[in-house]
């Protein structure tokens, strides 16, 4: 079986398009948010990516054809690709495969073309159905840099890149790909979007404060991320960098609730990680949490948390999306992402408006100051609606890098 090799990451978020940003602004625990330009009725914040960032450095010509969503994608893969020291055209293109997760697609496409139809009694644009389809970003990816190995895209609500990275290691594990662009985009701050998720109650009215007392909901972004993991064969045949391996990934379904997440379904998935990684709890140093920074979530995670390593036994966690806010689909990879990077430079990102503690989350959750800490593997969580569970179990690879 082959060993799955991370060589490359991307990202365009709230907080960095650089992955020189990206991680100085998650060390700092510090957020990126404004208010929305559609404000719904109620204030809240929400984590906008740049967009002058955004064109000045899009790997091709600025798209007239692609919904946002899928402009996140291909800006996060180009990045990834160019971290891997990847070319195009690629020697063998028919090797090198996209999965791309997203919880929705086109939300923005789609609400335009709502307004436009419904409100304002025109046709819908030409493009409507090929910018909106789910499917989409992968699309837009593998046609971007000339990708013809397997190409889909993955949806399972806030899991969604998370099962794209899972899936796309099944890949290079079974042969069927040297490598795979893999990671997630939404772009889902419109306002029908923002709205639907405000009445459901579980949106911060301020700072988002994962696992702290005070605590009253999520903060919602957009953003991309990709990472591309290749086969431990092809790395070394074309002298790639490599310092962080995939070993293992988990999935789980809670099969209970729609909304409200169950610890033994999350426990199940961390377990499966461990397990597919031949790594012990007591090996794990530090955990990228799901931290959604609502009630239920935070304190079903602390209770998975040490089902899984044991009371008082689980390593140092942060909460990312303190920083990032929560991106849906596109959240796992951007953590990800952010779990490589913590490998990388030996450091747990803190969790960031860490106000007071809550007894029902006592766990170590790096409050608001990062953390020099030796990390020889970590473990990402993505936990969705619908009971959707997914973790990725990430090592360092000792001594020097592959290339």
């Amino acid at each position: 079986m082959n060993r799955v090799f991370i060589t490359g990451l991307g990202v365009a978020t709230n907080v960095g398009h650089s992955l020189d940003d990206f991680w100085s602004n998650l060390a700092a625990g510090r957020a990126n948010f404004s208010a929305p330009l559609s404000a719904p009725d109620a204030p809240m914040l929400v984590g906008a990516v740049d967009d002058v960032a955004l064109q000045r450095d899009f790997p091709l010509p600025w798209p007239t054809a692609l919904d946002r969503s899928a402009v996140l994608a291909v800006a996060a893969a180009g990045r990834a690709l160019v971290d891997a020291g990847l070319k195009r055209p690629f020697a063998t293109p028919e090797r090198v495969g996209v999965v791309i997760g997203t919880g929705a697609g086109g939300l923005e496409t789609s609400e335009a073309q709502h307004r436009r139809v419904l409100l304002e009694g025109k046709r819908p644009h030409p493009l409507t159905v090929a910018r909106v389809m789910t499917s989409a970003p992968a699309s837009a990816v593998s046609m971007a840099f000339g990708a013809r190995g397997p190409c889909f895209v993955t949806s399972s609500a806030c899991a969604s890149s998370a099962h794209a990275i899972s899936v796309a290691a099944y890949l290079i594990r079974a042969g069927a790909a040297d490598v795979v662009i893999a990671g997630g985009a939404e772009a889902g701050l419109n306002q029908t979007t923002l709205m639907s998720w405000q009445v459901m109650k579980i949106v911060s009215r301020g700072a988002c404060r994962p696992f702290a007392k005070g605590r009253d909901g999520l903060t919602l972004s957009e953003g991309g991320a990709a990472l591309i993991l290749e086969s431990s064969e092809h790395a070394r045949a074309r002298g790639a960098h490599a310092d962080v391996e995939l070993v293992g990934v988990g999935a789980s379904a809670d099969a209970s609730d729609l909304f409200h997440p169950s610890a033994e379904g999350m426990a199940r998935a961390m377990r499966a990680a461990l397990a597919d990684g031949g790594l012990a709890p007591a090996e794990i140093d530090y955990v990228n949490a799901h931290g959604t920074g609502t009630r239920s979530n935070d304190a079903a995670e602390t209770e998975a948390m040490k089902s899984v390593f044991g009371a008082g036994k689980a390593p140092p966690l942060s909460s990312t999306k303190s920083v990032t806010g929560h991106a849906l689909g596109a959240a796992g990879a951007i953590e990800a992402a952010a779990t490589v990077l913590a490998i990388r430079h030996g450091a747990a990102p803190p969790t960031a408006n860490f106000d007071e503690p809550d007894p029902a989350c006592d766990l170590d959750c790096v409050p608001n100051v990062a953390r020099k800490l030796e990390i020889k593997a970590a473990l990402s969580t993505s936990f969705a609606f619908g009971g959707l569970n997914a973790a990725l179990a990430f090592r360092r690879l000792e001594g020097a890098p592959v290339g």
